[in-house]
């Protein structure tokens, strides 16, 4: 549209409601027709192939699905010629286009984010709070995460009306990450069939570890949900429909009923099939070709009482596929035509020239329609076929001495297959089943088909285009989104960016704030944990963490400057500093055994060594469970070392206290499955032990655990809270820090929460706002008597996620940073001042003193 023009066509489409995003004409060739068309066609479609026609063409399609097309290897040979595979055989050949990010690769995929910026730009510019935004097709799928980053509080919904492959297929794209990460930024993800969407649960699964189940709703029942970083992303199939009344009244306009008159007097006396497809390999043309020829040859007794009308739409924007399709079918209507005149009646058109009108008049000639796509997504065809035959089952309609019609050939790799339970289904892959259903078209009885063509009316009268946009959209209300912006956080950068459900209230952790507290305190507990809190983590992957199992790799060890900072920690006599790790004893004694007065908890707290002033000597360690017996373990073991044997990429870990069975590395489905019957196995075995059996998902790394009962973090963070008045003879602790950054961590952060939140009850005046349902709520009255009622409590995670955690730090460096600035501020010399006390000295009331400190 030219740009002085522009205003008229956004003055027209104002009445309904409309708003145009104007994209610049290459740039939206290069999004459509080159990334969507050319990339993500294909792959939603199943099909990928390294064979691209050439190098960095977009629009060339997989030679295997024209091939597949003629049933026989002659199509696959003429389309890969002997240069092009030649080709293929050297040595450094950059991949096709779905195989690379580089290059021309790179360029249509910066047109298609580029596409869906703009249409960002014009939604937040007419969106109003409490408005629904319901994103359609796969030319969008990065929109949700465009507008999540700006409006955090919208109800998003995107649908797919093609279907979703398989993970072997999704994965060979090299965006796929930032493709799901887009669609999970929504609230709600959709598809038309459930097998469509248990592809896209699975490639969650599988390339996100991601896990999903039956979430219960706000409303006390259960959807199907993704848990997506302290968020739950619906996920809906329901099929799409037609509207009845829209289409009965094109039928009986006259302009439609004088067309489809004409057809049938065309072809007086014979039984009409006819099919409308696209002109590529997808459709499946060629197949339906040979199914007639079949037919015709094993029953030549329906010579020439019966044709074929095939419309063929124009698919330009398919690029080589649509010029192979197009001479494959011409020469094979020639050859048939040549056998039997008359027998296919082949036109070719613009989708201008096929509209609604065009095709309900074909439809309404037609005896029976056939839809036999080798896969396909959103066809309504086979329903608006149906609608222009409802009339059939009157008594009127079925004296029309028309024995075949209302029928429908359906490929069961169409997407209403599922919901057109009348038609005949067939696998377009083998052209006898095609030969049968013309066969059992023409020779059914009229009874059958009347049962038939009933049971699809009933689908299309019942499922309406509005009352599945309704249902659609009542899913996408009922999602729960909280208003306030508070509780959802971004994390990562451009496309990696995704909205992390947060509790209210989770904020960055203010080390100023924490600095003042802990100056001022008498008697302080801190709480560290060791890998990935105070030291990086040294299970980042999976390699990472298999190699330390194996003891082939050395872990990581704490530098210099961290030991003098806990040094100078513990050396405050107003300190209790406990390190509290999963890692075992001589992990943690190898690197912080020098450390006075530092107290450590190893094995999630099985064992403890209090503070001592002693490095020289060997640390002592007791257990905060009694001694019991470990025969256990070796049950324990020989059951993991049979699913070890039958699952590939799992190992046991073993340590002092306890034994794991990892399958991080395993296959994601395969694994789970195990561990489950792995759990319910050692659960049944181990029932008489006193062991506690633990299942870590794959978002925790993938593990089942057998550890002794009643052994976790914040067991032993109760544990030191009651022995604190041994360790420390001052005043009841009125300052505690909590830092953990995993899972693992989380009974810790729990606990020391809850205990904070008590002390907090017993001075306030008014209820306070319940905790997040997430955090598990244990008994914590015992620690009260060691506790002040004006303890200072901070819990911390490290990383921005959802957390029993009241706050979060961004990195290891900012723990180091938080733990140094509490030395500083608890070493400087009181009469120095620096931006920590300018809170402090704002409410001050000795200023004299405070001005004379500064001569």
């Amino acid at each position: 549209v030219p740009i002085e023009e522009r205003h008229l066509v956004e003055r027209c489409l104002e009445q309904f409601n409309c708003i145009p995003v104007w994209i610049e004409p290459r740039l939206f060739g290069e999004m459509y027709n080159g990334f969507c068309k050319g990339v993500l066609w294909p792959i939603l479609h199943n099909v990928t192939s390294v064979y691209s026609g050439r190098h960095g063409d977009s629009s060339s399609v997989p030679s295997q699905s024209a091939s597949g097309s003629s049933g026989d290897g002659s199509a696959q040979a003429r389309a890969v010629s002997p240069d092009s595979f030649s080709e293929y055989t050297m040595d450094d050949v950059s991949p096709g286009a779905i195989h690379g990010d580089g290059g021309r690769e790179a360029a249509l995929w910066s047109a298609y984010t580029a596409v869906n910026r703009e249409f960002a730009n014009a939604i937040i510019q007419c969106f109003n709070e409490g408005d629904l935004i319901w994103i359609h097709g796969f030319h969008l799928l990065i929109l949700p995460s465009f507008l999540t980053r700006r409006i955090p509080m919208a109800k998003i919904g995107i649908f797919l009306h093609t279907p979703f492959p398989s993970s072997e297929i999704f994965r060979t794209v090299w965006c796929r990450e930032d493709l799901l990460r887009g669609m999970l930024n929504a609230d709600q993800v959709g598809f038309h069939l459930f097998e469509y969407a248990r592809h896209f649960l699975t490639c969650c699964r599988r390339l996100l570890g991601l896990n999903y189940g039956m979430i219960p709703d706000e409303s006390g029942g259960h959807n199907l949900a993704i848990d997506y970083n302290g968020r739950h992303v619906t996920v809906t199939s329901i099929h799409a429909g037609v509207e009845p009344p829209v289409l009965n009244q094109i039928l009986q306009h006259s302009s439609t009923m004088e067309r489809a008159f004409t057809i049938r007097n065309q072809f007086r006396g014979k039984v009409i099939f006819c099919a409308i497809d696209r002109m590529e390999s997808l459709k499946g043309i060629p197949l339906k070709m040979l199914g007639i020829e079949r037919f015709l040859n094993r029953c030549p007794e329906w010579v020439g009482k019966l044709v074929l009308v095939q419309v063929g739409i124009s698919a330009f924007e398919r690029g080589d596929d649509y010029f192979r399709t197009k001479a494959e079918v011409l020469s094979m209507v020639e050859n048939i035509n040549k056998k039997w005149p008359g027998t296919v009646q082949f036109q070719e058109c613009a989708e201008s020239e096929m509209r609604l009108q065009q095709r309900m008049a074909l439809l309404r000639a037609a005896d029976v329609v056939m839809v036999t796509p080798i896969r396909d997504g959103l066809n309504l065809i086979p329903l608006e076929f149906t609608v222009a035959h409802q009339d059939a089952l009157t008594e009127q309609g079925r004296m029309d001495n028309r024995p075949c019609r209302g029928l429908c050939i359906l490929s069961e790799f169409s997407s209403c297959t599922r919901v057109m339970r009348g038609a005949l289904h067939i696998n377009p892959w083998k052209i006898s089943e095609i030969a049968n259903a013309f066969h059992q078209a023409l020779q059914m009885s009229t009874d059958e088909r009347m049962r038939r063509i009933s049971c699809a009316s009933e689908f299309v009268t019942r499922v309406t285009t509005q009352r599945w946009a309704l249902a659609v959209m009542l899913d996408l209300k009922g999602v729960f989104k909280s208003v306030d912006p508070g509780q959802y956080a971004g994390a990562g950068l451009g496309l990696g960016f995704r909205l992390l459900g947060m509790d209210t209230g989770f904020v960055s952790l203010d080390i100023t704030q924490v600095a003042k507290k802990y100056k001022n305190a008498r008697s302080r507990l801190i709480l560290l944990d060791y890998g990935g809190t105070i030291l990086s983590n040294d299970n980042s992957d999976s390699l990472t963490r298999f190699q330390m199992v194996k003891q082939t790799r050395a872990p990581t060890m704490p530098t210099q400057r961290l030991i003098s900072t806990l040094k100078d920690l513990c050396a405050d006599k107003r300190n209790i500093v406990f390190v509290v790790s999963g890692k075992e004893r001589h992990s943690l004694t190898r690197g912080l055994s020098d450390i006075p007065n530092l107290g450590l908890a190893a094995e999630h707290g099985m064992f403890v060594s209090w503070p001592t002033a002693k490095t020289s000597s060997k640390r002592r360690w007791e257990t905060i469970v009694p001694d019991q017996d470990n025969s256990w373990r070796a049950i324990a073991i020989t059951i993991m070392e049979v699913y070890t044997s039958r699952t590939h990429g799992s190992y046991i870990e073993e340590t002092e206290m306890k034994v794991l069975w990892q399958y991080r590395d395993a296959d994601p489905e395969f694994g789970y499955l195990q561990s489950r019957e792995l759990e319910d196995h050692l659960a049944n075995v181990l029932r008489s032990f006193s062991v506690d059996i633990l299942h870590g998902g794959v978002e925790e790394g993938g593990y089942v655990e057998v550890r002794p009962k009643g052994v976790n973090k914040g067991v032993v963070g109760m544990h030191i809270i009651k022995n604190a008045p041994k360790l420390n003879n001052s005043a009841k602790i009125d300052f505690a820090l909590a830092l953990g950054d995993d899972h693992c961590d989380e009974p810790m952060l729990s606990v020391m929460r809850q205990i904070g939140r008590r002390a907090v009850e017993a001075r306030a005046r008014e209820p306070l706002a319940p905790l997040p349902a997430t955090i598990t709520q244990v008994d914590v009255s015992p620690c009260d008597q060691f506790i002040s009622s004006g303890i200072s409590m901070f819990t911390c995670t490290v990383g921005k996620k959802p957390s029993a955690a009241a706050n979060y730090v961004n990195d290891v460096d900012e723990v180091h940073e938080l733990l140094e600035s509490m030395v500083k501020v608890a070493t400087r010399d009181h009469k120095y001042f620096s931006s920590t006390d300018l809170p402090a000295l704002n409410t001050d009331h000795s200023s004299p003193a405070v001005m004379g400190s500064k001569h």
